[in-house]
């Protein structure tokens, strides 16, 4: 799986969001905190206004911040807002695929895929993040000496 720089930017985001002390956030404090370009930014803040997980406040103290608390704020929920469906294939959902020939079983593969990406981000929090809690099945999985190898 690819984790797009959009994606990956919508959650250092929203980490930020999770972590300030108090809200509203400038989205020039955001993208200086995070080394992310301003304007690349501010289209990622109004995908996450739009999916409902940010608020923007306008005015001289306005800025953004989490529409719900950052534990009820899923990695999943931030990658889904910027970048649609975790996994697909083809921009089609893994269970709507059919395979002929050699090819006929791949759809369960892809849809186990589906299954162990939604296990990890969909447990995640980001207070989960903020708070350095991985939860522990997690923690493990990332501590495993394969799962760092390059393949």
């Amino acid at each position: 799986m690819r984790i797009s720089a959009k994606a990956d930017y919508a959650v250092r985001a929203a980490l930020e969001l999770a972590a300030a002390e108090d809200p509203p956030v400038k989205g020039e404090r955001i993208a200086e905190a995070q080394s992310i370009p301003l304007k690349f930014l501010e289209n990622i803040l109004s995908d996450l206004r739009q999916s409902g997980l940010v608020v923007s406040q306008r005015g001289p103290v306005g800025g953004y911040r989490l529409e719900r608390p950052s534990e009820e704020i899923s990695v999943a929920d931030i990658i889904r807002a910027v970048d649609g469906p975790l996994a697909s294939v083809r921009g089609e959902r893994p269970e709507s695929m059919a395979y002929d020939g050699p090819a006929e079983h791949l759809a369960p593969v892809w849809i186990a895929l589906r299954a162990s990406v939604r296990a990890v981000l969909e447990h995640v929090t980001l207070r989960d993040i903020v708070e350095g809690r991985i939860p522990a099945e997690i923690d493990e999985l990332a501590k495993d000496p394969d799962a760092a190898r390059r393949r």
